[in-house]
């Protein structure tokens, strides 16, 4: 019998929580939930979404880390596991961020990767 837990189907950082938040309270909906979704395309060959909604599917599952909830359809979770959200902001650029342990290769802008 097997007592181990599965690990965390994702994370969000407190930093990413942060960010959402405040992009949360610009847009003056506290209803909003940060969706994470992946898509063909990318120079990789699969590429990340950010977006804000408001609305679930039956496809959806939700987490809610810091006070932030996060939404990601079941084929992008199947992509995702394990995966954690950060928010990075540095002289380069300002932009959420996926540590995607599936991910064999990323593209240099982050946004996109391959398995």
């Amino acid at each position: 019998m097997n007592n181990m837990s599965p690990p965390p189907a994702v994370g969000l950082t407190e930093r990413a929580a942060v960010k959402v938040t405040s992009l949360i309270t610009e847009e003056g909906d506290a209803s909003l939930m940060l969706r994470l979704s992946v898509s063909g395309g990318g120079c990789s060959g699969f590429s990340y979404g950010f977006s804000l909604d408001a609305e679930t599917t039956d496809d959806d599952k939700v987490f809610e880390f810091h006070g932030v909830k996060l939404v990601i359809d079941d084929m992008s979770l199947d992509l995702l596991g394990g995966s954690e959200i950060d928010y990075v902001d540095d002289m380069m650029a300002s932009s959420f961020r996926i540590n995607n342990p599936n991910a064999s290769s990323t593209c240099g802008c982050g946004t996109s990767f391959s398995l």
